[in-house]
């Protein structure tokens, strides 16, 4: 039996969606090697995500809680669930590719001595060996590796596969978090200002480029992000947008920016530089805006648009309202 570990995530009490998606992976993989899905959560006041998570289909949660686990320790995390990782027989471990998991997924990996892959799209187990898919080259191709060494350890790209839903509510085991030295402390936590969706989780993304001339007309992407309702648009910026100072640098899509995969994204004014469509080719639908009929960006839009953003968003923003109420 090949047990598969997901490494779930909470912020704030409320699990993270990306969590959801992992599991949905997870499932899939046990499938194939006739084991069970254990969610593992760290953290401290727990019981909102765990019953969330035992919704998922998992066959088992392990909350990790207490007041030391209050804000994120790579090393003491890390730790703490490679031992339920050898507990539980794992022969495979999942987490989201969040900025959390790129920095927790490669410690657990490391205390249990075995393989790390990162950014996957795509996860198999034939043969007696796990594989799994992932963007390479800036998106321009795909990489297939096979696992030579166990537990495999993978991050997945979020939005790639559905949260995982139907379940029946697992049994959740309390783990109290240990104590111990630690090589770093959390003292502070800044955080940015809430109530945006996640870049990397937004369903649809309407990203914004130099073709706007100007810093102020950003509001027409905000304007046509805010019409789908909250909770399921985030505002994006190309590199040339984010070096003039327009937008901030966490809302950069590409290459030296963040990596996103929506079920839809908006390239509003956007040439399509490489370094640009490194960070969101991978959308299931792409919609290209832009006066230039030969934009490189419009060799990869699903749907292309020639004509003037400040006459063809309004538009569509107006259009996406009324659907949107109609509903």
């Amino acid at each position: 039996m090949s047990n598969i570990v997901v490494i779930a995530e909470a912020r704030g009490g409320a699990l993270k969606r990306p969590s959801l998606e992992a599991v949905t992976a997870a499932l899939g993989l046990a499938k194939q090697t006739g084991g069970k899905v254990i969610a593992v959560l760290c953290g401290s006041g727990l019981d909102a995500a765990c019953a969330e998570l035992g919704k998922s289909g998992a066959n088992q949660i392990v909350a990790i809680d207490g007041a030391s686990f209050a804000n994120y320790s790579g090393d003491a995390w890390a730790k703490a669930i490679a031992d339920q990782c050898k507990a539980h027989a794992a022969t495979a471990v999942l987490m989201a590719h969040t900025a959390m998991g790129k920095d927790l997924l490669p410690r657990v990996s490391a205390q249990l001595d075995g393989s790390v892959l990162t950014d996957t799209v795509e996860l198999a187990f034939a043969g007696g060996a796990f594989t799994a898919k992932k963007p390479v080259f800036a998106g321009k191709a795909t990489m297939t590796a096979k696992a030579t060494k166990l537990p495999f350890c993978a991050t997945l790209r979020p939005n790639n596969f559905a949260p995982a839903t139907g379940g029946s509510g697992a049994e959740v085991q309390k783990v109290a978090a240990p104590g111990g030295d630690l090589l770093a402390v959390v003292k502070e936590i800044i955080a940015a200002a809430g109530g945006k969706t996640p870049l990397q989780e937004a369903k649809v993304v309407v990203a914004g480029g130099r073709g706007l001339k100007e810093a102020q007309h950003f509001k027409l992407i905000e304007d046509l992000a805010a019409a789908f309702g909250p909770g399921v648009a985030a505002v994006g910026a190309s590199r040339a947008v984010v070096d003039a100072g327009w937008r901030p640098h966490g809302e950069q899509v590409g290459q030296t920016g963040k990596v996103v995969s929506p079920p839809l994204y908006f390239a509003i004014g956007i040439s399509g530089a490489i370094q640009h469509l490194a960070g969101m080719r991978t959308a299931r639908t792409i919609v290209a805006i832009n006066k230039d009929a030969d934009a490189p960006i419009f060799k990869v839009a699903d749907f292309g648009i020639v004509g003037d953003a400040f006459e063809v968003v309004p538009a569509l923003t107006k259009a996406i309202q009324a659907l949107v109420a109609g509903k």
